[in-house]
Order: C-alpha cells, then sequence, then structure tokens
C-alpha cells in the first residue's frame, strides 16, 4: 500500500476550512481531478475522477468524522482499496494548517498513478492549493455539514450553547 501526505496552510479560520471540505459536491469547482461528488447515503459518496483519459468511479465512506478537527475515510468495495484522513489545526495567524493523508493499493490500470507516490503527491499538491485558492477568494465556506461520524455512523450534533448576551464578568 502506497501513502502520500500533504500539508498546506490556509489563511482561513478551522471552522471556515472543515466547513467548505464538507461541501464535497462543490470539488468539482476547484478539484482538476474531481468530475463529481454524488450524496448516496450520509456517511456515503460516489466519486468520478478524472486525469487525462483515464476516469475512476467508486464510493467511498466516512468513518470517523469530528467537526474542526478530521475527517476519516474508506473506500468500499474491492476495485478500489484506499484510505484517508484530512486534519485541521488552528495556525499562530489564525489560518489552517490541513493535512491530507491517502492509503491506496495499485490495482488495475487506474491504477498506476497510485503506484507513483511522487505523482500522487503533486496531483495532491495542485489539488490542495486549489482549495486554498477557492476557500481563501470567498472568504467563508459555501456551506456546512457539522455532524460528527463515530464507526461510520452518523451522531447526533451537539447544538453550540446559546450565547450570553450578559457579560460573564461583574461590570462596575
Amino acid at each position: 500500500m502506497n501513502t502520500v501526505e500533504e500539508t498546506i496552510e490556509i489563511a482561513v479560520p478551522v471552522r471556515t476550512a472543515y466547513d467548505q471540505w464538507t461541501q464535497v459536491a462543490c470539488f468539482p469547482r476547484f478539484m482538476t481531478t474531481v468530475k463529481r461528488v454524488e450524496q448516496i447515503r450520509p456517511t456515503v459518496t460516489l466519486w468520478v475522477l478524472g486525469l487525462g483519459p483515464v476516469r475512476r468511479e467508486f464510493a467511498t465512506e466516512v468513518v470517523d468524522q469530528v467537526p474542526d478537527s478530521h475527517l476519516t475515510w474508506r473506500s468500499l468495495g474491492q476495485r478500489h482499496g484506499h484510505r484517508g484522513e484530512v486534519t485541521f489545526r488552528p495556525t499562530g495567524a489564525g489560518g489552517t494548517a490541513l493535512t491530507v493523508r491517502m492509503s491506496a493499493e495499485p490495482r488495475g490500470l487506474t491504477g498506476v498513478l497510485t503506484a507513483l507516490p511522487a505523482a500522487t503527491g503533486r496531483v495532491l499538491r495542485r489539488e490542495l492549493a486549489n482549495f486554498k485558492t477557492y476557500v481563501e477568494g470567498h472568504g467563508e465556506a459555501s456551506g456546512a455539514w457539522r455532524g460528527t461520524v463515530r464507526d461510520g455512523q452518523v451522531r447526533p450534533t451537539e447544538p453550540e450553547p446559546p450565547r450570553s448576551r450578559v457579560p460573564a464578568w461583574p461590570v462596575g
């Protein structure tokens, strides 16, 4: 199994970067290799990727997701074995360090790129740069999904605590 990992710093808060990342249907707008993403079930998506004349279609399942922290997925079926994780960490400048780590089995003709980690790393770097340009250009996410997933199951989202209009300290 070949593994690639890339990190990019983005000049938006973690919440904005995370919220935009959860909008997978938007990926074709800024990722040149992503041709289509379709939500099948709350944790399952169908992806169509293309690079040159090669097209690859596969389903993934989110197995672990915590807002503003990380998202872990795995492919479904035996044809295209891969898994990955994206993590979001705040930077000292108020931005986000976004790290993507993917592991893939080089299988069949479409597995040629995954057999070349350097090529896969270059594609991943380019796509992350496209994400950075997109989210920084907008300055805010185009939507958000703030749910939590554990072991492939959607868990209830805890509501944010109400914001008090009364100062928490005595005024006087």
